[in-house]
């Protein structure tokens, strides 16, 4: 056994360096052909080019294949990373977006406080809206305006288009605005075309109810609400919204004011606000709520006139002796 695998060595050892010796021949001779620069070498390996190449396409397409799956993936990763760029130029865009509407918004809302037709005799202060209540029971709102810009408590407040509330509570930077759905919100308004008269009642809703109307058959949804001046607190001629009707027939008026964007407002000021300084000067004086006594003398001094000119009441001992002889 020995000496078999010895023979079969001594025929395959030089058959295997036969063969490569060949195959180094070959290639040798093919690296000469390809280099030689002539016309019939050229020929020679312009048909071989023909007459090989066509046949090795069946080789050569997994390699192409593998080439092409290649370049698809950097194509897919390039796309992929020019997908994401977009997806955050888009978030970007869309941030720009947001703010140019904001911005277009505020600038509708200042050009509609420049365009709003008022009294030529009312001017105005401008404040921005700094802060809200947020209270379910209390509906206002703070300005960055306040005595030393001459605010004054009661002058009325405006959006763009509508009224929004009055002034309550003056501090020196700032001051608050009761608006005009707060509970203790009441605004006397006239509806136009009727003319008829009416409370606004504020009950913290966004439509208020319509109190106090003369004759409501007169009044249609849709109709136009605004401030009547009554009781020299508001101006007269504001607009406030217009009527509209509830689920329960109820008349309530839609405010014309965008409550949900307040973000500026204009402070009228509103010369004609009664200054109530004096509470008591509202009670009207004893004598003209009490009449005299029918049977008092005039020569009672009881009933001659004090050191103002009004005439005292008389002693309780003569009313209760007066009362008992009658």
């Amino acid at each position: 056994m020995a000496k078999d695998r010895t023979q079969d060595d001594d025929y395959v050892t030089p058959l295997r360096r036969m063969l490569v010796s060949v195959l180094v021949l070959v290639l040798f001779a093919i690296f000469l052909v390809w280099r030689i620069d002539s016309p019939r070498v050229e020929r020679f390996r312009s048909q071989v080019i023909d007459r090989v190449m066509p046949q090795m396409d069946w080789a050569m397409a997994p390699v192409t294949g593998t080439i092409n799956l290649l370049r698809d993936f950097q194509s897919y990763s390039r796309i992929y990373d020019q997908n994401q760029e977009l997806r955050r130029e888009l978030q970007q865009m869309k941030a720009w977006k947001e703010a140019a509407l904001q911005l277009e918004q505020e600038n509708a809302r200042l050009l509609d406080l420049n365009n709003v037709r008022l009294d030529p005799r009312l001017t105005y202060i401008t404040g921005v809206v700094m802060a809200d209540s947020g209270s379910p029971y209390r509906q206002s709102v703070l300005l960055n305006i306040g005595a030393r810009d001459g605010i004054v408590d009661g002058w009325a407040a405006m959006d763009g288009i509508g009224l929004v509330g009055r002034i309550s509570g003056v501090g020196q930077q700032i001051s608050r605005v009761i608006l005009l759905t707060d509970t203790s919100s009441r605004l006397p308004v006239i509806i136009q075309p009727s003319g008829q008269t009416a409370m606004i009642m504020g009950n913290n809703t966004a439509a208020p109810p319509i109190d106090f109307l003369e004759n409501p058959d007169l009044v249609r949804p849709g109709d136009r609400v605004i401030s009547s001046g009554d009781g020299a607190v508001f101006p007269a001629g504001l607009l406030v919204g217009q009527v509209a009707e509830d689920a329960n027939g109820r008349l309530r008026v839609r405010l014309a004011a965008d409550y949900e964007r307040l973000e500026y407002l204009r402070v009228l000021r509103h010369l004609g606000t009664e200054d109530l300084s004096d509470p008591g000067s509202l009670i009207a004086p004893l004598p003209d709520l009490i009449a005299p006594l029918p049977g008092a003398s005039e020569t009672d001094p009881s009933a001659s006139p004090d050191a103002e000119g009004q005439p005292a009441l008389p002693p309780a001992g003569a009313q209760a002796t007066g009362g008992t002889d009658g």
